[in-house]
């Protein structure tokens, strides 16, 4: 009996178990199974990363050191907000398969396209200024490296981060939250060698009415919700959630929903802790022995050791402060990727938009350090967050807009409490901006 050539094939590949080309390519891909919340688990991380930077280091210690306990309520009522806004990111992500900068940009004109970009882009150079500084800091605290050096150094930091993604998101993620945990770490134990007064700090959970009196709190306040809210976080949220529903179906979206819900409550709860704890710690050393005047993270380094009679104080806080600015060149370099695709329709390799992004933040870092050497860098780091917190109403009120829309959302849209929240969130912003900005021109 003669038997046909591709008989003979099909046959000899049932017998190894091999599929000829055409049979793989006729069998369609099955998605990746998505039954459990942690499958989701990753893009929290990579977004709280922003919560925690050298930022927020400088903000929440400037805040302890000079007014204890008080800001305690603003550092809540930012991560609150911004857990917030970030739900809303997150959801508006996942439900329209589009990150808010391509949502942006098919919905609004070309010239107020380009600004909200130009404005993101501010913010973003903004936060690397802040990164950068903040790990030129901690190098020096750590092996005595100049500032100059560490501002040169750092950068090398952020491709050997990136680099880990060549394997995957995964790699990354892994490698992003093992350093949150080790910040978690170091601030367990700044905590315990602290000894703060914990009744004062659960006062300091209430409002202050010295907020608004206090131009000073204010402009600090003000550095404290734009380190802790970033708007460029917001659209690298939704970026990075946008194709967790395998299909457009309400089991897909709900089910993909549920579990970044889960990751982002899960991370910026982390976040807060962690800031709260900076906060904390520099109310019950610096302030609670009256150096009052801490104005930038190599005093509070110096100072930290001695007053709390421990070396190991001085070298946690260093090998914290690295980890966290580390962790924040990726969500820097990932956010700025994020909206230069979404806003002009432009693709960069990861290490092109690193090195324009870090390029850009390298020559304010290094007049900086050049012009006040280890003194005055946290104030460069306080005006950072300031420039944040004026950029995020530009993010914050399309975002709400989108989340609300009914032709857009459907029945996934935000509506009642959650957006009376969001838009109060949206009030809260302009109003602290506006009232910053008035005791900026009338200061008497």
């Amino acid at each position: 009996m003669n038997t046909h050539p591709s008989a003979l094939a099909q046959l000899s590949a049932a017998k190894t178990g091999a599929q000829s080309p055409a049979s793989r390519e006729e069998r369609p891909r099955s998605p990746r199974p998505r039954g459990r919340w942690y499958s989701f688990a990753g893009a929290g991380a990579l977004v709280a990363v922003g919560y925690m930077d050298p930022g927020n280091w400088a903000t929440a210690l400037a805040g302890g050191a000079r007014y204890g306990y008080s800001l305690l309520f603003v550092v809540l009522l930012a991560s609150l907000m911004g857990m917030l806004l970030q739900w809303v990111a997150s959801r508006v992500g996942v439900v329209t398969g589009r990150d808010l900068a391509q949502l942006c940009r098919e919905r609004y004109s070309r010239r107020t396209t380009i600004v909200l970009w130009i404005a993101c882009e501010i913010a973003i150079i903004a936060c690397d200024v802040a990164e950068v500084v903040g790990s030129a800091v901690a190098l020096q605290m750590l092996f005595g490296l100049s500032l100059t050096a560490g501002v040169l150094i750092s950068a090398v930091g952020t491709f050997a981060m990136l680099a880990l993604q060549s394997r995957g998101r995964r790699p990354l993620q892994r490698a992003v939250t093992t350093l949150i945990f080790f910040v978690s770490l170091c601030f367990v134990i700044e905590l315990a060698l602290a000894h703060p007064v914990w009744g004062e700090a659960m006062r300091g959970l209430a409002p202050s009415r010295e907020l608004l009196r206090d131009a000073g709190m204010l402009w600090l306040a003000a550095g404290v919700l734009g380190a802790t809210v970033m708007p460029h976080n917001l659209y690298l949220h939704s970026a990075l959630v946008k194709e967790h529903a395998n299909t457009r179906d309400d089991v897909s979206i709900g089910r993909a929903l549920r579990g970044v819900n889960i990751d982002t409550f899960a991370s910026l709860g982390l976040a807060f802790i962690v800031n709260a704890s900076l906060l904390v710690v520099a109310a019950a050393v610096f302030h609670a022995s009256g150096h009052v005047d801490i104005d930038d993270l190599a005093d509070a380094h110096r100072l930290i050791a001695p007053l709390v009679g421990s070396h190991w104080a001085g070298v946690v806080f260093a090998a914290a402060l690295l980890a966290c600015g580390l962790n924040a060149t990726v969500t820097g370099t990932l956010a700025g990727q994020a909206v230069m695709e979404g806003f002009l329709h432009l693709k960069m390799a990861r290490w092109a938009r690193a090195m324009l992004t870090r390029g850009l933040a390298i020559g304010p870092a290094l007049v900086a350090v050049g012009s006040f050497g280890q003194h005055g860098s946290n104030a460069l780091l306080v005006a950072t967050q300031v420039v944040l917190s004026l950029q995020l109403p530009l993010a914050v009120i399309p975002l709400v807009r989108f989340a609300s829309d009914f032709g857009l959302m459907g029945r996934w849209r935000v509506a009642r409490v959650p957006l009376a929240l969001a838009w109060a969130c949206a009030g809260v912003i302009v109003a602290l901006n506006g009232a910053m900005l008035w005791q900026a021109v009338l200061p008497g």
